[in-house]
């Protein structure tokens, strides 16, 4: 977040028309000095968001903020931040400050422009949900202020059916966290910015929580005014503020610092794994026209510490071996021709396999009786009639799950069934919450 509240203020400052008087901690150092020497710079910085984070007043940082930042660039900042990590400011102590320094450039900073962007674009889309959660929660503070205006014993059950309608589309601002902490900032850490995600991640989930108790509150408290003014004091009016507070912290620090950060390609790839995800209270526009996407490349050799590429990243063949013999489930792949192609090595298979079966007809790894049931799934998966069969037993005190996809390939063509078997057993014992590290027996 330090890197993302002084490349705001490297932004938005150019374009003020004021200038404050400079007091650099070191006074024998001129200002002409530092502005000239990259390095000079990165540790001027440095020191003065320790000075803040000593707890000096926010005034005097942002005098010394002010002409300083104006000569800085995004990968100066992004330096300065990491130096700080590095010398050992915890990453819990930037989150604790990170809304002080917020207030060091709400007060700065009088007046901020948009960039025009294309609707459609992930950053258009964002600002439009924001927008629409702005509006959500200025009309539950509407809601609040009603009920505050109210005696103690008015009965405020009208206002709590118009406040939970409202409470529950905020919530779909999970969507719009999702889609920036699982794509927006990854794609930052590849150009090392990685302030957003070990700092701003936690500021949401810090939302997220204040949220989740609104709700817990809205539940359990009775429609009475006087119970509800105490509701909104404590409880409502910090999640609310919370939320807007998230608002201005992505307008004016986040979205500004990713559109001078990343390239087309990247905001062509946010853009096509934007819909896993889904949108907040919006649509996104049509107008945004992504680059085409390269190609992954096929690799022939699967030895000699090639990689196997998928469009979902890449994998070593020994990698993909050791992946297969850890994951919780037995694996087998029948082939289009319905004979064994694989199974997978796991330490502890729940029914033995042996290397024989490899390309034996699966009709004939199965007791007669079972034989018609095999052949319908796999018929009803080469039609396209079904996707999935499942089947649970129980056998020697295990509790077995068995499952069977149809394999298909992006035409939907069928390539072959996936059986999946799983020993249950533990999983069904599990009860209640393990939120603590623990390598005990699972």
């Amino acid at each position: 977040m330090i890197e993302n509240v002084l490349h705001f203020y490297q932004y938005y400052i150019s374009k003020m028309s004021f200038t404050f008087i400079i007091f650099h901690p070191n006074p024998g150092v001129q200002m002409s000095e530092i502005i000239d020497d990259r390095a000079k710079r990165i540790k001027a910085l440095k020191e003065i968001i320790k000075k803040l984070h000593a707890g000096h007043p926010p005034e005097e940082v942002k005098q010394e903020l002010t002409e300083l930042v104006r000569q800085t660039d995004a990968t100066e900042i992004a330096a300065m931040e990491q130096e700080l990590m590095a010398e050992g400011m915890p990453v819990e102590e930037v989150q604790a400050m990170c809304d002080l320094h917020s207030q060091v450039l709400r007060d700065l900073i009088t007046e901020s422009s948009t960039r025009e962007i294309v609707p459609g674009h992930p950053i258009n889309t964002m600002h439009r949900e924001n927008e629409a959660l702005t509006e959500l929660v200025a009309e539950m503070r509407g809601i609040l202020a009603e009920i505050k205006a109210l005696g103690d014993d008015a009965d405020v059950t009208g206002q709590l059916e118009r406040l939970r309608a409202a409470f529950n589309n905020l919530m779909d601002v999970e969507k719009h966290y999702q889609r920036k902490e699982n794509l927006l900032f990854p794609c930052l850490e590849r150009h090392d910015v990685t302030g957003p995600s070990k700092v701003m991640w936690g500021k949401d989930n810090e939302v997220r929580e204040l949220l989740k108790a609104l709700g817990e509150a809205q539940r359990e408290t009775k429609a009475k005014a006087g119970e509800w003014k105490i509701v909104a004091e404590t409880v409502a009016t910090p999640a609310l503020d919370a939320v807007e507070e998230m608002v201005f912290k992505e307008k004016e620090i986040l979205f500004p610092m990713a559109l001078q950060t990343l390239t087309e390609d990247e905001w062509g790839e946010i853009w096509s794994q934007s819909p896993e995800y889904g949108w907040c209270l919006v649509e996104p526009g049509t107008d945004y026209k992504p680059p085409e996407p390269e190609a992954p490349e096929k690799v022939a050799d699967l030895g000699g510490g090639e990689v196997i590429m998928f469009n979902t990243g890449s994998l070593k063949f020994e990698q993909l071996r050791g992946l297969l013999k850890v994951l919780p489930a037995d694996l087998t792949f029948i082939d289009n021709q319905d004979r064994v192609a694989f199974f997978s090595e796991g330490a502890k298979r729940i029914f033995p396999r042996s290397k024989t079966i490899i390309g034996r007809k699966v009709q004939h790894c199965h007791p007669p009786k079972s034989v018609d049931t095999v052949e319908r799934i796999i018929n009803d998966f080469r039609t396209g009639k079904q996707d999935a069969a499942e089947f649970w037993i129980q056998s020697q005190g295990k509790f077995i799950h068995i499952r069977y996809f149809a394999v298909r390939d992006e035409h939907g063509k069928y390539l072959g069934t996936l059986e999946a078997t799983q020993d249950l057993t533990p999983l069904r014992k599990l009860e209640g919450e393990r939120k603590l590290l623990s390598y005990g027996n699972n």
